[in-house]
């Protein structure tokens, strides 16, 4: 037999071998590795899908928390895994698109190691400021800063975080000097920010509702391509004239590279169902995360382009891990 009809022969085997593992999927229970501590926005928004999707698929779907290192130990164990349409992870802007760039070595490489599912949301960011700060909106922040050098001081969750690397994009395309203040998480944070420690904060929505609310704070704008629906009178950094500041924290459903396209394309239909449905959307959005989904191909076209974002963002602020 000729080389090109043994090549034909082995396509048409394989594409049937898919075909079957597709139809026989899932046959026992997936796992859903979330890089995260129980709790937080990204635990919460896998345990709404899994426990929906489980439903959707007629098999459970485990959610395993693994966290560590920012999201890293996670998604390194995610990436290790057999690509046999099992083990999921949840994708997350940190893991994905920033630490690729703050730390000179990986125990996985995000385009390489795993096949887009899906984006599912975004968990929302809010500036706010301690309200003793003379300003309410995005042009006065940076006109106060620009008047006052050096004396205004953001925090955030940690050295590296997104939250920092939202102040380090907000400092680089307005001009300001101002100093950033790095906390243990975000609770710590918005505590000082509170008690004038520090002026401002990209905050999680989740974070940052509840001193809003309670006038303890001031919402000056959202970091995101839209406002929020629970804020509606918050304007975009974006709208207030930073043209072209967009940031998202956003979350994903990744799977080991290899994994069939059958069980991609099915999963990504499922998914897509699943945060469809209003009850899901409603849970998500009292916690500040809003849903948005895509295809496979659309979701591994986002995650470049983050990549190339946050590079850009993280060699101007100089920062790194090791």
């Amino acid at each position: 037999m000729k080389a090109v009809q043994w090549l034909s022969v082995a396509l048409m085997a394989m594409s049937m071998s898919l075909a079957a593992h597709a139809e026989d999927w899932p046959a026992r229970p997936l796992r859903l590795v979330v890089p995260f501590a129980p709790g937080g926005g990204a635990d919460i928004c896998a345990r709404i899908i899994a426990q929906k999707l489980g439903a959707a698929l007629g098999q459970s779907v485990v959610v395993e928390n693994r966290a560590g290192a920012g999201g890293i130990v996670g998604t390194g164990l995610a990436a290790r895994a057999k690509n046999d349409g099992y083990t999921l992870v949840l994708a997350t802007v940190g893991p994905f698109s920033v630490s690729p760039h703050l730390y000179k070595k990986l125990p996985y490489d995000p385009q390489k190691d795993f096949t887009p599912v899906t984006l599912v949301a975004n968990a929302l960011n809010v500036l706010v400021v301690n309200p003793s700060l003379p300003v309410h909106t995005v042009p006065e922040l940076v006109a106060y800063a620009q008047a006052n050098p050096n004396k205004l001081a953001f925090g955030s969750s940690g050295y590296g975080q997104t939250d920092q690397l939202s102040g380090e994009l907000f400092k680089s395309m307005t001009g300001i000097k101002v100093t950033h203040v790095p906390y243990a998480g975000g609770a710590p944070a918005m505590v000082d920010l509170m008690s004038g420690q520090v002026q401002f904060i990209f905050a999680t929505v989740s974070t940052a509702i509840g001193p809003i609310q309670a006038g303890k704070i001031r919402p000056v704008a959202m970091t995101g391509d839209t406002r929020f629906k629970l804020l509606p009178q918050v304007p975009t950094v974006k709208q207030s004239g930073v043209a072209g500041f967009v940031v998202n924290n956003w979350y994903g459903i990744a799977a080991p590279a290899g994994t069939p396209a059958p069980v991609i394309d099915r999963l990504n239909g499922e998914i897509r169902k699943v945060l469809a449905q209003s009850d899901v959307q409603a849970t998500l959005l009292q916690q500040g995360i809003e849903v948005t989904t895509d295809s496979p191909s659309e979701f591994a076209s986002y995650i470049k382009s983050e990549d190339a974002k946050w590079g850009k963002v993280v060699a101007d602020a100089g920062v790194h891990m090791d």
